[in-house]
């Protein structure tokens, strides 16, 4: 059986696990606990090793959803997943401007380790305070919209949204494989 891992990071309350729930066809495997530093303020239970969720693409085909702790601290965890990924998406929380460096930091750090197809999730899109697609790539180190990855909209709670966000991933990584071939 082929088996495709895409890793799903991003900084905390991004909507990591919440993606990864919308859209698994098993019970999401977790290991979120009581958050007892910053991370509280945002909400009350985080991720501290990471969630694995699993979509079933036939009987020979099999999409691994790992996501990443949001917190530094849980490094490791980024450096453990993203070896064996085939593809990351990045979320960021559109209204939360004070997170943006702390996913571009998590954006080099995978890339440092990996070159692999990535694309960034914009969540919270919806909110009164939600920065431009545009602006966002600028701030995480993508000025020129030629060279950016995929920036798509998520909302990590609708199923068809979170669908569409793998699609596109997959869509781009088999164009970046098929680009690297030719």
């Amino acid at each position: 059986m082929e088996i495709m891992r895409l890793v799903v990071t991003g900084p905390v309350g991004a909507g990591k696990s919440t993606f990864i729930r919308s859209i698994s066809e098993i019970e999401v495997v977790d290991t979120d606990q009581a958050a007892t530093d910053e991370t509280a303020q945002l909400k009350e239970r985080t991720t501290v090793a990471f969630d694995f969720g699993r979509l079933q693409f036939g009987p020979e085909m099999a999409l691994h959803l790992y996501g990443t702790p949001g917190q530094v601290r849980f490094d490791f965890m980024w450096d453990i997943l993203i070896k064996q990924a085939h593809a990351y998406i990045v979320l960021v929380a559109a209204d939360r401007p004070m997170e943006f460096l702390q996913a571009r930091r998590i954006m080099t750090f995978m890339r440092k380790r990996r070159t692999i197809p990535m694309i960034i999730g914009l969540t919270h899109v919806d909110c009164d305070r939600a920065w431009k697609p545009e602006n966002v790539a600028i701030v995480l180190g993508y000025p020129n919209p030629e060279t950016r990855p995929p920036i798509i909209q998520v909302n990590a709670n609708e199923t068809a949204s979170v669908a569409r966000a793998v699609l596109s991933l997959v869509r781009y990584s088999f164009q970046n494989k098929a680009a690297s071939h030719s």
